[in-house]
């Protein structure tokens, strides 16, 4: 069975140790490391244990005929554009159940029109992880807010959050009683 477990690792950008030690019960650097290059037999056990430390599903892990790859053609360094040192396919956007969507129909920031935007929707015990990073925050009558998340502090019903806007000149936004908030995950964009 060829697998994809090095490919997944590095697009997580996670170690052969960080693997090891998330996988349950925790296992070491060495083992990961000969299931990837496939000098030990991958069992199904080892698929689903490793999937659960990279948090994807045990399917993502190996190659299947009925899916096409994308391979790494090259690899755009500070020193330019060369070849890739091994053999390794991109791999696609794998939503999980905390996952939401954002359209975009008018520039803003960094934002283009026509972007789709894949955040994580996060609890307000969590928002001060997504410090700094863009987020989007329900308000009342089925509004949101959208912006830099730049504070937050515990409140009565959640989170007050203070988002700072994506636009020049706009003013900053104070969300009281946030009770989740989404960061940005991933981009997806059409050239």
């Amino acid at each position: 069975m060829i697998t994809r477990i090095r490919e997944v690792r590095t697009a997580r950008r996670l170690t052969l140790q960080q693997v090891a030690d998330r996988c349950q019960p925790a296992t070491t650097a060495q083992t990961i490391g000969r299931l990837e290059t496939g000098t030990r037999t991958v069992s199904v056990g080892w698929l689903n244990r490793i999937a659960c430390a990279l948090d994807v599903d045990p399917s993502d892990l190996v190659s299947r005929p009925d899916r096409a790859d994308v391979p790494v053609e090259a690899v755009l360094r500070a020193d330019g554009v060369a070849a890739p040192p091994r053999a390794s396919v991109l791999l696609p956007p794998a939503p999980n159940a905390a996952m939401v969507g954002l359209k975009v129909e008018v520039a803003q920031g960094d934002y283009r029109a026509g972007d789709q935007v894949w955040l994580e929707r996060l609890s307000p015990d969590a928002f001060v992880q997504a410090l700094n990073r863009d987020v989007l925050v329900p308000r009342s009558a089925g509004r949101f807010a959208f912006g830099r998340l730049a504070a937050t502090a515990p409140d009565k019903n959640g989170a007050r959050v203070q988002l700072l806007p994506l636009t020049p000149g706009a003013r900053q936004q104070i969300i009281p009683d946030a009770a989740w908030i989404a960061v940005v995950r991933l981009l997806v964009r059409d050239l």
